[in-house]
């Protein structure tokens, strides 16, 4: 039986007809959400699948590609994925890597976690298509980024817990293995589909445009750091024993939605306890 990280050859099903570029495609105009939206490819571990995603994001219009960590180095170069990119090779060359999730949601206000399990813990959990609906919005406003796993293990919980949501495509239960570029096209057709529309039709999406500005990935998690730390000096969190309690507090406050002035009330918060039960003399 063939493993989730087997390909058919790009020559096999490459369309040298293929139709005029549409708003979107790499070849015609860019707009909307099409050049603020990032695909997160966390520790890839086959060239060709590198090459294969380079190949289904720039065939929906999107360009913008971060490795985390890839296991072959320089693959962006490497013969089996550029074999696989099939005439993308402009964004599998301009793929960013970074050394951590953390790097490639800097900036990033608001992201999608893609994931073949459940998770106990996470984010509120939406089907793709209603995923693309949300992330119209947010793209409008600012950086958003889909956050892909391992092709072996897929994205580990702290990894699923650092996006806004979880999303999970409904295949087969019989035989639900997705390839992880096929996994990438799923998507990034959704989210093509949700751009062009908004652009069709003039809208803004779901996104309240007056609203205050979305904070970012890197602005919660040091608002996190900051609450566990002042959790920690209040005895009310055992960093030996933490029973899940950081990861429901993440579930809680994925579910609001926080805005930049939200992480700075939370922060200021933080900063009041560690400072009324610092030591006296320290």
């Amino acid at each position: 039986m063939p493993s989730v990280t087997e390909f058919q050859h790009p020559s096999s099903s490459h369309d040298s007809s293929a139709a005029p570029a549409a708003p979107g495609d790499s070849a015609g105009p860019v707009r909307g959400g099409f050049t603020s939206t990032r695909f997160v490819l966390v520790e890839p571990s086959h060239p060709g699948n590198v090459g294969a995603a380079a190949r289904a994001v720039k065939t929906m219009g999107f360009s913008r590609l971060v490795l985390v960590a890839p296991r072959v180095a320089n693959v962006q170069s490497d013969p089996e994925a550029v074999a696989m990119a099939s005439g993308a090779d402009d964004v599998l060359a301009c793929a960013h890597v970074v050394p951590s999730l953390g790097d490639a949601l800097n900036g990033v206000q608001w992201s999608i976690a893609l994931t073949a399990r459940a998770r106990e813990y996470g984010p509120p959990q939406l089907s793709p298509r209603a995923a693309a609906a949300q992330a119209r919005g947010h793209a409008a406003q600012g950086e958003i980024a889909l956050v892909f796993g391992n092709e072996r293990t897929g994205l580990s919980n702290e990894d699923v817990e650092r996006c806004s949501v979880l999303a999970h495509i409904p295949a087969n239960p019989a035989y639900s293995s997705l390839n992880l570029a096929q996994a990438i096209q799923v998507l990034s057709y959704e989210l093509r589909i949700a751009y062009l529309e908004t652009a069709d039709s003039g809208a803004t999406g779901s996104v309240d445009p007056d609203a205050s500005p979305r904070a970012a990935s890197d602005e919660i998690e040091r608002m996190y750091v900051h609450l566990e730390n002042a959790l920690i000096a209040l005895d009310f969190l055992d960093p030996v024993n933490p029973k899940k309690l950081m990861s429901r507090l993440r579930r809680l406050f994925a579910r609001s939605g926080l805005e930049r002035e939200e992480v700075n009330i939370v922060r200021g918060i933080a900063k009041h306890i560690l400072l009324k039960v610092k030591p006296s003399g320290k």
